[in-house]
């Protein structure tokens, strides 16, 4: 199976390709479909620690960039900033699959 780079980049940061939609009829499908999702959380560690990091080197480099140009260092901040809204849902999943079983 040969993946393109794209694919590869948005699977690298989005994390819903892992994840199987248990909004299904019989019981059967939801509790399969629970306990995939629920071996899966074991990866949302690892995309909360992306986030975190990206959304720091994109935050620097906005900083180094303010006093040289305040419009390109906002195509950096927001970016930045928007890696804290993904921390957070990954970890509110992360934690609810801890949670209930």
């Amino acid at each position: 199976m040969d993946i393109t780079f794209r694919v590869l980049l948005y699977r690298y940061f989005f994390f819903a390709w892992l994840f199987k939609d248990a909004n299904q009829r019989d019981l059967f499908g939801r509790a399969a479909a629970w306990r995939h999702n629920k071996g899966q959380a074991r990866w949302l560690p690892l995309y909360m620690r992306r986030y975190l990091v990206s959304g720091a080197l994109l935050f620097a480099i906005g900083w180094m960039l303010e006093h040289a140009s305040p419009v390109l260092s906002a195509f950096f901040y927001v970016p930045g900033v928007m890696s804290v809204p993904m921390i957070t849902v990954a970890g509110v999943a992360w934690i609810g699959f801890q949670i209930w079983d």
